[in-house]
């Protein structure tokens, strides 16, 4: 019998980028790097695992942008020729290396890989939202919701329908990609208000995740910590992220990732090739950019990037399986020890961004996979679980108050409030309070719905959080100015044409076509509640 629960939650996301506007946009490929990185690869560790008879359970959200990006034919087109290239040249560098042992051994390996990506795109016919749905039918995967653009909540607590619109529109999206209501919501950066769990419960959901502290500091004192959910007075239940499980996944510094035998993420040939031999690769305008292909491995530290050595996926296979076999040893210790403590189960959430496995930590997809089979063969100490089924199983908790909280630095909302992005709030507020009194106008005719619509769209994507991070970490910086200004002045474009009765009917099909997320919204979501 085991005596706890371990519950891995992955957060997948990515912010809305979709250019149809232009042929070729750089931030489209985080899409396409996630696609051939971590989205596939977890699939394909899910499909083996199944295979194999692994009962594994993990829990998962897939936030609206991503589910509307990853079903876009346009986006599917253009990742079909993101991946021939790199199918292309990976043949090439194969022929390149035919003399040179080890990095042919390695050119072949990214070969066979971009292929075993091909095969599996193919297979599921470009649908990965019916690839993962797939596993949340049989049980394995309990897929969650997210907010509809990843707004920051508390950052918008002062306009209750802005916040109500996140997560009304987020839940909607869910239902008509999953042909079911969602049970539970990441919050987005993890980022909790008091009173948000009245709104979380009348949306229908049934329990969501935040960070640690926000429920250690809760009122009362939890009696058992993060190691057993909360229940709010709104009956909605709150998770808090384990430090300890969460520490050794994530941090570079003490964490698996910077182990000297993976793969170094910042070496890349789109920069180590010879110029004209790489320029077909890299943008049009002839700046090199990461391609994919990465030869080195971390090595050791305080290694300048040219010190590197030659990767092998060998070795590095075997150092997850270690790493994964460390990780279940503590957690089996730490069930042990709170067991004894707690006289209950506890259950250690282990919660972390989706992307961190395959696309920044090359080998995460591998330990994701060691670990669930030595957690179903290896041990008994603990059940991996996802969340849904652990409420299922535990329905009596004690009931606190959360406190607020996010997962960003410092534990609160200064990583999306501070000197880079405070500039954008004014403008966000304003809009905000300008789409909830349109939502109070009745259209005169269907260019009218459909521009109040597009507004509400417009408005969605402005307040994505993904922004201000952006310009809090001082990459694509110009990108992230550029889209919060754009979709603002979308916005108070149509505000405007619809007072003045004179819509251009043209411009909105233009900016229906680009921003076409939320095809079914209804902008009257933005009513005084």
């Amino acid at each position: 019998m085991s005596i706890g629960y371990l519950a891995l939650v992955l957060h997948a996301h990515l912010p809305f980028v979709r250019h149809p506007e232009s042929d070729y946009v750089l931030e489209e490929e985080w899409l396409f790097e996630a696609i051939t990185e971590t989205y596939v690869p977890l699939l394909n560790t899910f499909e083996g695992l199944k295979r194999d008879g692994v009962d594994f359970k993990i829990t998962m959200s897939m936030t609206p942008p991503l589910v509307s990006m990853l079903r876009d034919p346009l986006l599917q087109d253009r990742f079909d020729a993101h991946l021939s290239q790199l199918e292309e040249l990976a043949e090439m560098e194969v022929e390149r290396h035919a003399q040179n042992g080890h990095m042919r051994y390695l050119a072949e390996y990214y070969a066979k890989e971009f292929n075993q990506v091909r095969q599996t795109w193919e297979h599921y016919q470009r649908d990965l939202v019916g690839a993962f749905k797939q596993f949340m039918d049989s049980n394995n995967l309990e897929i969650i919701t997210c907010g509809a653009t990843h707004g920051y909540l508390p950052l918008m607590k002062m306009y209750p329908q802005a916040v109500w619109a996140q997560l009304k529109v987020a839940v909607e999206s869910y239902e008509e990609n999953f042909g079911r209501s969602p049970k539970g919501i990441w919050l987005p950066e993890c980022a909790y208000y008091e009173g948000l769990e009245r709104m979380v419960a009348d949306v229908g959901l049934r329990y969501f995740i935040t960070d640690g502290h926000g429920i250690l500091y809760a009122r009362p004192r939890p009696r058992f910590g993060t190691y057993a959910p909360i229940f709010t007075e709104s009956g909605v239940a709150a998770f808090g992220r384990d430090h300890e499980s969460s520490q050794q996944v994530w941090s570079s510094e003490v964490g698996y990732p910077g182990a000297p035998e993976y793969r170094e993420f910042y070496r890349d040939l789109g920069w180590d090739a010879e110029y004209e031999y790489i320029k077909p690769y890299i943008m049009p305008n002839g700046q090199r950019k990461n391609v994919g292909i990465k030869y080195h491995k971390i090595t050791g530290k305080g290694l300048g990037l040219s010190d590197k050595s030659l990767y092998d996926p060998y070795w590095a296979r075997e150092k997850s399986a270690d790493h994964a076999s460390n990780f279940m040893y503590n957690r089996e210790r730490q069930v042990e020890h709170l067991h004894g403590i707690m006289g209950r189960k506890p259950i250690i959430v282990s919660p972390y961004d989706a992307e961190l496995f395959g696309h920044w930590w090359y080998e995460g997809p591998w330990f994701i996979d060691y670990l669930c089979r030595k957690s179903w063969y290896d041990q008994g100490t603990y059940d991996m679980t996802h969340l849904a089924d652990y409420l299922r199983e535990n329905p009596t908790q004690q009931v606190c108050k959360p406190s607020q909280s996010s997962w960003g630095y410092k534990g609160f909302h200064e990583y999306w409030l501070n000197v880079t992005n405070t500039w954008i709030y004014p403008h966000l507020h304003k809009a905000a309070e300008r789409m909830i009194e349109l939502a109070t106008r009745e259209p005169a005719d269907e260019l009218e719905w459909r521009a109040l619509n597009q507004a509400a769209r417009e408005l969605l994507l402005a307040q994505s959080s993904d922004w201000a991070f952006i310009m809090r970490t001082g990459t694509m910086v110009p990108y992230a100015v550029r889209r919060t200004r754009s979709h603002l002045m979308r916005f108070n474009k149509l505000r405007d044409d619809i007072l003045q009765g004179k819509i251009d009917s043209g411009w909105l099909q233009k900016v229906e076509a680009i921003d076409n997320i939320f095809p079914n919204i209804n902008y009257r979501v933005y009513r005084p509640l």
